[in-house]
Parts: C-alpha cells; sequence; structure tokens
C-alpha cells in the first residue's frame, strides 16, 4: 500500500474548502501589501503573523550580502538588503518523525504596475469577478503563498500534523536576482524535496537561465541642427541590441535547441526592457543605458554567456563607421541564472503527480518554462529535487494581473495531500 492510499482526499478537500473564506482574505491582505522591490516589509510582517498564529518556530533574517557573494548562485543585488528579511516558519512534529522532510517555498516580492491608469482598477486594491481576484501579485505569487498555508492549516483541521519537518519560506527578491532563496540555503535550510506554487498550472520540469546585464553607452553630442555629424548614444543602443538579437534567432533555430524545448514556439527571448538616455530634444543624446534580459537553455554556463555577448558587441562596435567617436561597457547586476532539468521520474515528482490525480482527477500537466524560478537554488546547489507546481493566474508583470481562486484552493488540496504523504501524519 502506497503512502497514498491512507491518505483520505476527500477529508482533505472538505477541510480546505472550509478555509476558502479565510484564504481568500489573506490574499486581499496580501495583495493590499505593495512589496515592491525593497518595499517588502509590510507583507513580510503580516507573513510572520500568520505562521507565528500557525505556532511555527519562526526565524526572520536579514540577508548577508557578503556571503552571498561567495555562492556559486548568486547574483549581484541592484537595492541594499537593509531592512528586507525573509521569513521561515518551521513545522517539528511533536508525536515523532518518521517521514521525509519538506520546503515549501515562495516569494513575497512583486514586480512594477507599469502605467497604473491601464489597470481597472488600482492595482493594490484587490478585487474580485467570478472565480478571479485581480491585484499586483495575487498570481505571482501571493496566491502560492496562501495555498501552503491553507494546506498546513486543513491538516491540522484534521487533527493530523505532517510526521517530519516542514519549513515554509516566504523569500524576498526573487524577481531580480533569487538571492532570498539563495540564503534559506546558505542558512542551513535542506529537506528532503521543496515545492514552489508559481502560478504555471503543471509541474514544471525544466528551466531556462537567465541573465541580466547593462549596456552604457557614451556618444558624440552635437546640436541637432548637425545631427549626422554626431553619434547619437540611444541610436548606438539599440544598434547593439539588433545585432544582439542576432544570438536570439540562431539559439531559436531548431538545430540549436535543448531537447526539452523542442516543442516551444519561441523559448529564447532576448528583452530591452528598460532605455535611460539623452538631456535635450535638440541634442544628440551623449549618454544611455539599456536594461536587458536573455534567456539561455540548461547546461550553459552564466560565464559562457557573458563571453558570448561580449564577442558580439566587440564585433558590433568595431563594424560601425563611427566607432572612434563612441564608448559602452557592460555591467552585470540582477540574475546570473543557470537553468536546470528535473527527472520527471525522481519520487519528488511522480508522488506531486499522483496527488493531483487523486485531487483534480485528471492527469497533471508537464512544461519545461521559459523563464527561471528559485528552483534552481534547490536543484542545482542544495541536491534537493524540486519544482514549481501553483495555481491559474493571467497577467502576471502584465496589467490587471489575476488568479482563480478555485485553483488556489484546489493546489492547497494537492499541497496538503502530498504533505501528508510525503511526509506522513502523526494524529495530534
Amino acid at each position: 500500500m502506497s503512502a497514498l492510499d491512507q491518505v483520505d482526499v476527500t477529508d482533505i478537500k472538505r477541510a480546505v474548502d472550509s478555509l476558502r473564506g479565510e484564504a481568500t482574505a489573506l490574499l486581499s491582505d496580501l495583495v493590499r501589501c505593495p512589496s515592491l522591490l525593497g518595499e517588502e516589509k509590510s507583507a513580510q510582517d503580516l507573513v510572520r503573523g500568520v505562521f507565528e498564529g500557525m505556532q511555527l518556530q519562526v526565524d526572520e533574517f536579514a540577508i548577508d550580502d557578503t556571503k552571498l557573494k561567495q555562492h556559486p548562485g548568486y547574483s549581484p543585488s541592484i537595492v541594499s538588503y537593509e531592512g528586507r528579511h525573509n521569513i521561515v516558519g518551521l513545522h517539528k512534529p511533536r508525536h515523532g518523525t518518521r517521514g521525509k522532510s519538506l520546503i515549501f517555498n515562495g516569494h513575497i516580492d512583486v514586480v512594477p504596475v507599469g502605467a497604473e491608469r491601464l489597470w481597472t482598477k488600482p492595482p493594490f486594491e484587490p478585487w474580485t469577478d467570478g472565480d478571479k481576484l485581480y491585484g499586483r501579485g495575487a498570481g505571482d505569487m501571493k496566491a502560492g503563498i496562501v495555498a501552503y498555508i491553507v494546506a498546513m492549516k486543513a491538516l491540522k483541521n484534521m487533527g493530523l500534523e505532517p510526521a517530519a519537518d516542514v519549513i515554509l519560506q516566504s523569500v524576498v527578491e526573487e524577481e531580480c536576482t533569487g538571492n532570498g532563496a539563495l540564503a534559506c540555503l546558505v542558512q542551513g535550510y535542506r529537506a528532503d524535496a521543496a515545492i514552489i506554487p508559481e502560478p504555471l498550472n503543471c509541474i514544471m520540469h525544466a528551466q531556462m537561465g537567465v541573465m541580466w546585464l547593462a549596456l552604457e553607452v557614451a556618444g558624440k553630442p552635437v546640436h541637432a541642427s548637425v545631427a549626422h555629424t554626431g553619434v547619437a548614444a540611444i541610436d548606438f543602443a539599440l544598434y547593439m541590441f539588433g545585432e544582439l538579437k542576432n544570438l536570439e534567432q540562431k539559439w531559436n533555430a531548431p538545430e540549436h535547441r535543448h531537447t526539452e524545448y523542442r516543442g516551444h514556439e519561441h523559448p529564447v527571448n532576448f528583452n530591452l526592457g528598460k532605455i535611460q538616455g539623452g538631456e535635450w530634444a535638440s541634442s544628440v543624446p551623449t549618454a544611455c543605458r539599456a536594461d536587458l534580459r536573455l534567456g539561455f537553455y540548461p547546461g550553459v554556463a552564466p560565464a559562457e554567456v557573458r563571453e558570448t555577448v561580449e564577442q558580439i558587441f566587440a564585433e558590433a562596435h568595431r563594424k560601425h563607421p563611427q566607432s572612434n567617436s563612441i564608448e559602452y561597457k557592460v555591467i552585470y547586476e540582477g540574475f546570473q541564472a543557470e537553468g536546470f532539468v528535473l527527472d520527471i521520474n525522481s519520487p519528488m515528482v511522480t508522488t506531486l503527480a499522483d496527488c493531483h490525480r487523486s485531487v483534480a482527477g485528471s492527469e497533471v500537466t508537464f512544461n519545461a518554462f521559459t523563464g527561471t524560478t528559485d528552483a534552481r537554488f534547490f536543484n542545482l546547489y542544495g541536491n534537493i529535487p524540486a519544482t514549481c507546481y501553483g495555481p491559474t493566474a493571467a497577467n502576471i508583470h502584465g496589467i490587471d494581473e489575476w488568479v482563480s481562486i478555485d485553483s488556489m484552493m484546489e493546489v492547497a488540496s494537492v499541497l496538503a495531500t502530498f504533505t501528508a504523504s510525503w511526509c506522513g501524519t502523526n494524529r495530534i
């Protein structure tokens, strides 16, 4: 008899469903906390209070950037860590340990809202329309944090506790470096498996590498009436990005694709996400900074990508007719993240798939993600099998972000079922 055979899924679903109102209220409260980069404290204070109310051992700790810099998974941060803490809640069984340990990880930070006037309602004022709960961060990924909290609460309401350590992590800075999750690893938190309820509506079995870099350009300023005699820094930055896009096209060609991404329409994406430059409408711009995001396949080291990018930039600069009048430099800040492939036949994955089938009554889908997540730290540096499995959401990083409340509750039921199966349970 498997561990899953001993779990009463109907009882778990009933216990989870009874928490629907509480879950929706908690998600709304979290969305009201505008946990943008560097502003995560209010949301983390709320999470800490929830963990304390669950009688978990709570560890709130600052990120030691000096210590992280020595780790191969480190990415250069773009803001200070002062006042920005991770919150970890630790469940230790009171009635005997006999199962396998588990980490639930989620990030509390959210991306900027963009042009707020395009939102139907203010982005940090949650609102519902049927099954959808709207607001920045609702899907990515505060609903995932709520789902694992509800999973643990549902088991407790059933008179059960996981019979192994369960570590609940709410981390900062997933959206630009992942150093929050890395800090948990460096802090010493380990388990036999990790699940991140990112809003992918699948089990993620692979993810891309991602790199951020900035291209800074200094040009030759002249009056706009003789613009043809100068070198516009903005134009040159766009020219350099255009040359780099040829590499994106090459990596997307069928003969250069990674096996796990053969079926994707366009797996490798280079994005010019931000550009700043110029001083005056009637002056050829002196300076420009372009912030870029590059995707690359699992198995490719960030150092290899950096070398390739710098060779392309050097050649583009060399062949430019006005190269003598323009300078540039490349700065690496933010993601320097490797990709990975997860064994879908590992016990963690097969157990999670079984739990999904048992709760949802259908087979789970598997997906190779074209972005990055904090799962890389567990798989690459912690020897901990980790995947993303979370609710259905849409417009993440876009306008009118929303998450399906039904799917959040279903994920909570799956996570509770997985916890009971993976960790075992004790009566309390």
